[in-house]
């Protein structure tokens, strides 16, 4: 070995002795392999330290990648597929291995083949991954073409010559999350429309869409999420105060209650608002918006038929899709749809042969790849993986609660072909750790 390179591993040893009193510092096997090359050797401008590592566990987006953007070797004595495996084995001999539960599969679409496996069939919490579930459940038993959908009926008569409707005004709760002032203006308006000035009956909220629970098994009790109603507007339960005041503005008087009734047989169709599933699953993937997820797994539930559907309604629509897969559904536990639950228990292989059946599905492919976050663009992958090979590459899902970080989603390799992947880490203190793996997981498969 040249003088240079001995002394540059010596002055590294010492760097790392001297800094170790006060933080700790990470070489990874990239970093001494360069000094041996003798490329790119530059003194640590900041070392970095446990707690500069610390980031919000909450947020799925939150902190921005601070680490080195590493470049892979590539052995031209080995084929791609042996580059890439060697890649990965020495990523996963990184620490995080020995503290944590780590379970990552890829498969090779374009050949249809496994690529890379590491304790794939480990069962683990997905966190935010669990979207994917339901993102790929509800295209397949609902369609691209699936619309949200709020409709409102009314009973008894109307009085032409008083412009007054001798009845009721039924509110048809569809859960549909993007319900919002403007849907519910267009409803007074349509009331209007059929020369109604006075409504000489109540005003009714069917909410026999989904059961009574408000929040999902398994959530945390100091969670900040929204209750689970099927007529709601955003996050709050405004809907029949709102009508209200719309008709007011449109001159149309009420004398009666307002409350919850089931849609009677025998009414009479106004209007419906509705919105596109692929709008819907924007936000909900995008954004990993858990309300939008929630509303997407009922959406499923009722595909079943009845009212006042349930969780168990939504799961044993996967278990199908499941079993379908080649899967055994007892395998795993299917508590919500958004990743909340801490009931929720998949592997990454159920994630793979999920994504694997996407791939292949022309009427889910197309609608599920355009809703995943892109790394460095947008989404919750805005901030990851910037200055990579995998920005713009990596389409992928994000999972993030406490002690969990995941990440699911789609690829193009190097040499052209089409990769789906899963990564699924559990019992991490700190997401910075869990998310670099998952990162370097991605560079690798795309340089």
């Amino acid at each position: 070995m040249k003088l240079k390179y001995i002394y540059a591993v010596a002055m590294a040893v010492v760097f790392t002795v001297q800094a170790s009193a006060q933080s700790k510092v990470y070489l990874d096997s990239a970093t001494v392999a360069r000094i041996i090359s003798g490329k790119d050797i530059a003194p640590p401008t900041q070392p970095t330290t446990v707690e500069s590592r610390q980031i919000d566990n909450t947020s799925e987006d939150a902190g921005e990648d601070n680490e080195t953007t590493e470049r892979f070797q590539t052995d031209n004595s080995l084929s791609w597929e042996q580059n890439i495996k060697a890649r990965l084995d020495g990523i996963l001999q990184s620490d995080i291995t020995q503290t944590t539960s780590v379970g990552v599969m890829v498969w090779d679409l374009t050949d249809d083949k496994s690529l890379y496996n590491y304790r794939e069939r480990t069962q683990m919490r997905p966190a935010s991954t669990m979207k994917c579930i339901t993102a790929i459940a509800a295209l397949d038993r609902l369609g691209a073409d699936y619309n949200f959908k709020t409709s409102v009926y009314y009973t008894g008569t109307l009085n032409d010559s008083t412009q007054t409707l001798d009845g009721d005004i039924y509110c048809v709760g569809g859960m549909d999350p993007m319900l919002s002032n403007t849907d519910v203006t267009a409803i007074a308006e349509a009331i209007k429309d059929l020369g109604i000035q006075n409504i000489n009956g109540s005003i009714y909220a069917d909410l026999s869409f989904k059961d009574k629970n408000e929040f999902g098994k398994g959530w945390c009790w100091d969670d900040k999420n929204p209750p689970l109603r099927p007529l709601q507007i955003g996050k709050r339960d405004v809907f029949l105060s709102t009508l209200k005041s719309k008709l007011r503005e449109c001159g149309i008087s009420h004398n009666g209650i307002m409350g919850e009734k089931v849609l009677p047989q025998g009414v009479t169709l106004i209007t419906e608002r509705t919105h596109p599933i692929a709008q819907v699953m924007y936000k909900m993937m995008k954004e990993s918006n858990n309300l939008y997820a929630e509303s997407m797994f009922y959406q499923v539930a009722a595909s079943v038929g009845g009212k006042w559907n349930s969780v168990r309604k939504g799961e044993m629509v996967i278990n199908k899709l499941i079993q379908k897969l080649g899967l055994q559904p007892r395998n795993y536990n299917i508590a919500d749809g958004s990743g909340l639950s801490l009931y929720n228990y998949v592997s990454p292989e159920l994630e793979i042969q999920l994504l694997r059946y996407a791939y292949k599905q022309p009427n889910i492919y197309p609608t599920l790849l355009n809703t995943l976050p892109i790394a460095g663009v947008d989404g919750t992958l805005r901030k990851r993986m910037r200055g990579t090979a995998a920005a713009g590459n990596v389409r992928a899902k994000t999972g993030t609660v406490m002690g969990v970080s995941s990440l699911a989603g789609y690829l193009t390799a190097s040499n052209g072909h089409t990769l789906c992947f899963a990564i699924i880490v559990n019992g991490g203190m700190s997401q910075a750790p869990m998310r670099g793996l998952q990162n370097r997981i991605c560079v690798a498969l795309c340089q």
